[in-house]
């Protein structure tokens, strides 16, 4: 059968190529081992927090699925940071383990251009020196111009408890792919091998939970969708406690044991995820480490016990779990474990994630060296569209560092590579306090409309929320405030009084001052009914305005490096003035632009003068005379 792209996983890198692709009306085809697993939540079953947070609304902005099945599966919802800036607020919501991937699974049901089967791709089909389609375990065969592969764990994928029982899985309960990882070997991709792992879950009615502090959502109407309102489920609490000395004592007790020093594991792990065998060695000072019980679904009373990620033997597993203050009579119901996987290295793929050294073949998710399920819907996105827009004949779409945190995400990877599994961060981000989590409709809409990434009701929602934007920063801008409304309620909060009649968008600028407080049923104002990220987003701009412009003047300034392009065919190699190393990564990463060479590490500012001079002697066209000129 013949399809336009064929995308290999139903993960949550998957699931969201498949949609992008099919949402631009290229006729598309997921191809995954277990239809009933499609967008499972293979560890903890949570979306969002720093950086991820807004990654997930950037998703759903482009028409994608998280956001929405985070919404209608939402156990326990919180904004975290609020008490910070605005940059670096957070959504983050628990979600039904068993719910979510049905939820997936129906939204991609919808699209009309996509279908679905259950197979283990074992083969790319190659012809031409490209990839033309893939080759099933049940012998079936499916053509495409364009192949996304989002493998995740499962490429040569080993759990590990302790040091000596290996079990060959791309997760718990499902085989690894063994023979398509051996023939992308075969066909000169350089594989590597990251680790990561999951903590044990256990049974909630073993749990003492007065030894925990329970903490409760929140239920303020904030959601990770722009595009309807679900209300979620009756909402579960969460648990926190800690876990003290005894458990440190059992984990150096049984260092030996651990699949990771014990010598079994030899890859790298998420540094910012680490396992309690990390956290004892690497931190011994610390006299405890927090515990945090989430709850997996309303229909069972298995938890999480986020923290205690280990590749410790069950038995092990079990001796430190009842050392936890609360958790003496814990039942665990499935013991952690941890699981190495290949990769590769991003820095081999082109800014739509696209293989060069292999055309036709794109790669999205863990297989690029990420880790968390934000980073994989995202990387899914960008190579779902670019896939779709390569064999529609239509120009590829590349997400900007000052557009969207997904243009981080993947200018980081094909820029920088990888040297750990790669976690989003705002810090990561020059531009921080312009990609916030409030404004990702505003910012990342208006491609979806134009992308075609959107259907007739979306489009119809998309201007009512710009007209909502438009609307509340005319009304911030227009309302006067009186004395008399405001001095006593400013009183009552500390703030001075205000002499005479003012701008409500002056009085904005205060900081004890907020929209959701003036307009609050004991609050001094009345207004229209706002949009609540329209509300915010106008509130972020009044505040900040001085430090938003600031990063939009350096936006601009990058953009002009940005829009200057390096020829695709330079040879970096010979160019004798560049240093040895700085010519080496320049032919690895073949950068497209000026701004893109200057990220790469190791590129020194004398390197990227010396690499103009030389284009300039090389006179190529349209490129080193007017990007000389402006560097010097």
């Amino acid at each position: 059968m013949k399809y336009d792209v064929i995308v290999i996983g139903g993960g949550h890198a998957g699931s969201e190529a498949a949609n992008a692709a099919a949402r631009l009306g290229a006729r598309t085809l997921l191809v995954t081992s277990f239809l009933a697993r499609i967008g499972l939540m293979s560890c903890n079953p949570a979306v969002g927090g720093v950086a991820k947070g807004t990654v997930a609304r950037e998703v759903d902005a482009l028409g994608g699925v998280m956001g929405r099945a985070v919404d209608r599966t939402t156990l326990h919802f919180r904004m975290l940071n609020q008490s910070k800036g605005p940059a670096v607020w957070a959504p983050r919501a628990q979600c039904d383990r068993g719910l979510y991937p049905r939820e997936v699974r129906r939204q991609l049901e919808e699209r009309e251009a996509l279908d679905l089967f259950q197979a283990t791709v074992e083969a790319l089909l190659i012809e031409d020196g490209r990839v033309a389609g893939v080759v099933t375990s049940d012998g079936s065969t499916f053509r495409a111009r364009a192949v996304v592969l989002t493998a995740g764990t499962f490429l040569r994928g080993t759990i590990h408890l302790g040091p000596r029982t290996r079990i060959d899985a791309g997760r718990a309960g499902d085989p690894p792919t063994i023979r398509l990882a051996e023939q992308l070997e075969q066909l000169g991709l350089q594989a590597e091998r990251f680790k990561t792992g999951t903590p044990p879950r256990i049974d909630g009615r073993t749990v003492d939970y007065s030894r925990f502090e329970r903490q409760d959502g929140q239920d303020d109407g904030a959601r990770f969708s722009h595009w309807e309102n679900a209300g979620g489920l009756p909402p579960l609490p969460c648990w926190i406690g800690s876990a003290g000395p005894e458990v440190k004592a059992i984990v150096e007790q049984n260092l030996e044991s651990s699949a990771l020093y014990g010598g079994a594991i030899s890859s790298l792990g998420p540094r910012y995820c680490p396992s309690i065998e990390d956290k004892v060695v690497k931190f011994p000072d610390a006299e405890r480490h927090q515990v945090f019980l989430e709850p997996e679904g309303l229909e069972t009373t298995e938890l999480y016990v986020n923290g205690l990620s280990t590749s410790l033997p069950p038995d092990v597993q079990r001796a430190f779990l009842q050392a936890v203050p609360g958790l003496e009579s814990a039942h665990m119901t499935q013991p952690g474990y941890a699981i190495e996987y290949d990769y590769f290295s991003p820095d081999r793929l082109n800014s739509t994630l696209a293989l060069p050294d292999l055309p036709g073949l794109w790669l999205a998710g863990q297989v690029n060296g990420t880790t968390g399920y934000e980073e994989a819907a995202g990387q899914g996105v960008v190579a779902g569209i670019n896939a779709a827009l390569f064999t529609l004949g239509r120009d590829a779409w590349v997400p900007a560092r000052d557009e969207a945190f997904l243009g981080v995400l993947v200018d980081d990877l094909v820029t920088r590579g990888v040297d750990e599994p790669y976690r989003l961060f705002t810090s990561r981000a020059e531009f921080r306090l312009i990609l916030r989590q409030d404004n990702c409709l505003w910012r990342l809409g208006p491609v979806a409309e134009r992308l075609g990434l959107l259907t007739d009701n979306e489009r119809e929602s998309l201007e009512h929320h710009l007209q909502q934007l438009e609307r509340t920063r005319r009304w911030v801008s227009e309302t006067r405030v009186r004395p008399e409304e405001l001095n006593g309620w400013l009183n009552l909060r500390g703030g001075a009084a205000i002499p005479e009649t003012q701008s409500l968008e002056r009085l904005l600028r205060r900081p004890e001052v907020t929209l959701e407080a003036l307009l609050a049923a004991d609050g001094p104002l009345t207004g229209p009914e706002l949009d609540r990220d329209a509300r915010t987003t106008v509130e972020m701009e009044t505040k900040y305005a001085g430090y938003i412009e600031r990063d939009r003047e350096r936006a601009e300034s990058l953009k002009m490096r940005e829009e200057h392009p390096l020829p695709p065919d330079a040879e970096y190699l010979e160019f004798e003035s560049v240093s040895r190393e700085a010519r080496q990564k320049l032919d690895r990463v073949r950068p497209t632009s000026v701004g893109q060479a200057a990220r790469i590490p190791g590129i020194s500012p004398s390197d990227l003068q010396n690499l103009l001079v030389e284009l300039r002697k090389r006179s190529a066209p349209g490129v080193a005379r007017e990007t000389v000129k402006r560097e010097d």
